[in-house]
């Protein structure tokens, strides 16, 4: 997206410019010159000023909010705390936390605050979850540029960019169908083309792009789901809340050996609202943490 500058703003600061140049009024007495140049054809300032007009008129607009960014990456996710809160340290997934527009990502009454600390509200009892969350999630992912990656859970989106900054591919799969259709809008107006999204249960996965790199599950499972181990690749990663619906639940970190065995372990206790689908045993979609 471009803007158009102030032209006259511009032109004024130019013909300033122009005059102080060498074959200017001021120029000839600021800047010495050999005779050759003294003598050489003025200087054409319609010529001059027509490009740098096209280049300033398609010059990016100033990212208002690259400075909010920054704070949130430096003083929420980068810097640990006395509440035994582990800073993330991956340089990627720092840089993707700068990079991605966070605040397109919440509804226009909260922009103000989508680089505070805390989950915001995002529609049909949804949130986005709180920056720390998804820089720590993504990094203990362990994923690189050639990784592809599931994501159950897909809210409003900004999960999925932060790892399209990332990967190679990202699908994401969301329960409530309006979210799901508009975090694809969002996503692909955005220019995160590595991002798919599609309404479904992400209780099952995604088969159709298994096996895969990493999986990532924005809501408390009562137990680990069966196809989402099935369709983690040997040497991949899933990270998923495990717990009490509504409770304190363990964020565990598992991993798929060579043989199919899983390793697993404990990172934190979090809390986030359930997952939803056929097999938790509910018939609708309840509140639960989205990205």
């Amino acid at each position: 997206m471009f803007r158009i500058l102030s032209i006259p703003r511009f032109f004024n600061s130019f013909l300033r410019l122009v005059r102080a140049a060498p074959n200017g009024p001021i120029g000839r007495k600021a800047w010495p010159m050999s005779s050759r140049l003294r003598h050489s054809r003025p200087v054409n300032a319609t010529a001059l000023v027509v490009p740098l007009l096209f280049l300033c008129a398609v010059a990016p607009p100033d990212d208002e909010y690259a400075a909010a960014r920054a704070r949130m990456v430096q003083q929420q996710i980068a810097e640990g705390d006395s509440w035994g809160r582990e800073a993330v340290t991956n340089a990627s997934v720092l840089r993707a936390m700068r990079a991605v527009p966070r605040h397109q990502f919440v509804p226009p009454g909260q922009v103000s605050q989508a680089y505070d600390d805390r989950p915001l509200p995002i529609g049909y009892g949804q949130t986005i979850s709180q920056p720390y969350i998804v820089g720590k999630m993504t990094e203990l992912l362990k994923v690189d540029a050639n990784s592809v990656v599931l994501e159950v859970g897909t809210g409003s989106g900004y999960q999925a960019a932060i790892l399209a900054e990332l990967v190679k591919d990202v699908f994401t799969i969301e329960i409530i169908s309006p979210l799901a259709e508009q975090a694809s809008k969002r996503l692909k107006a955005l220019g995160y083309s590595r991002a798919h999204a599609r309404a479904g249960d992400g209780y099952f996965g995604w088969a159709d792009h298994a096996p895969y790199d990493g999986i990532i599950v924005t809501a408390a499972a009562s137990h680990i789901p069966p196809p989402l181990v099935e369709q983690l690749k040997a040497g991949g990663r899933l990270i998923i809340p495990v717990g009490p619906p509504f409770g304190l639940q363990q964020l565990l970190v598992l991993e798929k050996r060579k043989d199919g065995s899983i390793t697993q372990r404990s990172v934190m206790s979090v809390k986030f609202v359930p997952l939803t689908g056929r097999k938790e045993g509910q018939e609708s979609a309840s509140p639960r943490a989205a990205k």
